[in-house]
């Protein structure tokens, strides 16, 4: 895959500092819109706006669907992109997933970045959480002539949150008249979800690093942070006790203002 092919929306001025946003597992660059556009202006108080990226993952969003994801392939998809459009003292934000790729691309680039920001996310292996979402995901019944509303009523049996419902239907989209289809490559990640809940490399990373935590999340435990320590000598880790793990959704405000303290 080029880089030509990962697709992204680029918000604010060209030439300012660049920010990189790389969404989440089953996410895509639209769920960063409200975050990406608020740092893409100036604010009241005079902080300068920044050059956003809000990037779409391999096989997530209308970026391509592929043969393979990992957070190598991943990271090397970024960092062509990023070449390409010579950006440099990157600011790197990774939620989740994003933030995995987001790590491993530190570990293999470091020089490009001024600042790694993850969210909610430890450089640990992760537990399968997600078989139900894609079972839910791989079950629906997309022939025909469905609704969205049907497809929405097929997931809120497998998926009890219905804020989860809802993000998942962002994937939903009519591929042509009458059928609708998925963004998010659902055979790809069932196939490779080993990879994608797999550690990162233990490679060291001394890039200025803040980890962003929900404190109603279990992404980032108080017992990991000595490893994450460890791992990221020049980092720091930031809890927002009423977040759980969609910290920059329910919390926008306080990553917009931990992303901009990034770029200073």
């Amino acid at each position: 895959m080029s880089s030509a092919d990962l697709h992204y929306r680029r918000l604010g001025p060209e030439g300012a500092t660049p920010v990189v946003i790389l969404h989440g597992l089953f996410g895509t660059s639209d769920n960063w819109g409200t975050v990406g556009k608020e740092l893409g202006e100036p604010t009241t108080a005079g902080a300068q706006a920044l050059d956003v990226l809000l990037v779409d993952l391999r096989d997530h969003g209308r970026s391509p669907h592929t043969e393979a994801t990992s957070y190598p392939l991943m990271a090397s998809d970024v960092h062509a992109l990023v070449t390409r459009l010579g950006l440099k003292d990157i600011v790197l934000v990774g939620h989740s997933m994003g933030g995995k790729a987001a790590m491993v691309f530190a570990q293999q680039w470091p020089g490009l970045l001024k600042h790694l920001v993850v969210i909610d996310i430890s450089p640990k292996e992760h537990a399968n959480n997600h078989a139900h979402i894609i079972h839910a995901l791989r079950s629906a019944d997309l022939d025909g002539d469905r609704t969205r509303k049907e497809v929405e009523a097929h997931l809120a049996l497998h998926v009890k949150e219905p804020g989860v419902v809802q993000f998942l239907l962002k994937n939903l989209y009519w591929k042509e008249d009458g059928r609708l289809a998925w963004r998010v490559n659902v055979s790809l990640i069932e196939r490779d979800l080993a990879a994608i809940l797999a550690p990162i490399g233990p490679e060291t990373v001394r890039v200025p690093t803040l980890f962003v935590r929900g404190g109603q999340s279990d992404y980032i435990l108080r017992e990991d942070i000595p490893a994450i320590k460890e791992q990221f000598p020049n980092s720091r880790v930031e809890t927002v006790p009423y977040a759980g793990h969609w910290v920059h959704a329910q919390a926008p405000d306080e990553v917009i203002a931990m992303i901009r303290t990034a770029t200073a």
